[in-house]
């Protein structure tokens, strides 16, 4: 049925646009494609894997996995990327290769402390699926479209509605005239760290929770995905990565119901990708600065 493939398509692009965010909100600032970010994703499912299987509450499990990831990242930022990006002259793509080190060495930690087996999350609910005519949404997917749009609403009312997030916004817009309003950039920069490893932390868990496993290279496909996402939504723009992730998962649920294999499921966005950039170079969603 088409109208359930729509649902699909929708709820699987949520949960892409989570996974970009944090990549989003990191290039807003520093002008940084995080490929570490994915890295992030991966050490926020076992942090969320862990949590559960000490204490079986799944929303304790959450906050653990992105409060953890979201330190994390904060460090990463402080002592890593901001004395790269602070020195004179360096070149654009050091961050960028540095980032990719940084994701390799995140894997192979993983494998080193965990193990390279798969674990699985076994996560449980109380109900099965909710079926809306003709349409059947599972449990598990009925969480993480809450817990998504949860965070998608806090996400907004941070960067709009508080000081933090004018200092965002600020910041991403010009990071000379933000410090001569004075503007702390350093808290802006942490801000950015902090959100986009916790939602990235956020959506390896709700990927394990999804298919009940999570192992240590579980990144990498998300890590090349997230970059078409950002990309397609218009760099450093949040809304258009919320855009770029559900006009992705849409496209790759309805190739992939329709069409067969046409193609490979995770070709398909950079397809969309392409295809859209031929008419609008900016993206889907152009940005606006502030």
């Amino acid at each position: 049925m088409l109208s359930q493939q729509i649902v699909n398509g929708i709820m699987i692009g949520s949960v892409y646009a989570l996974t970009a965010m944090g990549a989003t909100l990191i290039y807003g600032i520093l002008r940084i494609l995080d490929i570490a970010n994915a890295g992030a994703y991966a050490v926020g499912a076992y942090a969320g894997w862990y949590m559960y299987s000490v204490t079986e509450n799944i929303l304790l499990a959450f906050v653990f996995a992105m409060l953890f990831t979201g330190i994390i990242g904060v460090l990463v930022q402080k002592f890593i990327y901001f004395p790269i990006i602070s020195k004179p002259n360096v070149i654009a793509i050091v961050p960028l290769i540095t980032s990719v080190g940084l994701f390799t060495l995140t894997g192979d930690m993983l494998r080193l402390i965990f193990g390279p087996n798969v674990k699985n999350m076994n996560m449980t609910f109380k109900i099965n699926a909710v079926e809306i005519g003709n349409v059947r949404i599972s449990a598990e997917w009925i969480f993480i479209v809450l817990l998504t749009a949860t965070l998608f609403f806090v996400l907004w009312f941070i960067l709009n509605k508080t000081k933090l997030g004018l200092a965002w916004r600020a910041t991403a817009a010009d990071t000379e005239i933000a410090k001569t309003m004075g503007v702390n950039v350093h808290i802006s920069m942490a801000l950015s760290y902090v959100l986009g490893y916790g939602f990235a932390a956020a959506a390896g868990t709700m990927v394990g929770v999804l298919y009940n496993s999570i192992y240590p290279t579980m990144g990498d496909i998300p890590s090349y995905k997230m970059l078409a996402i950002i990309v397609l939504g218009g760099l450093g723009n949040p809304l258009g990565t919320v855009v770029a992730g559900i006009v992705i998962g849409l496209s790759e649920t309805l190739v992939s119901a329709y069409f067969g294999s046409i193609m490979p499921r995770d070709v398909i966005a950079f397809v969309v990708l392409i295809i859209v950039l031929l008419v609008k170079p900016s993206g889907l969603v152009t940005r606006k600065n502030t």
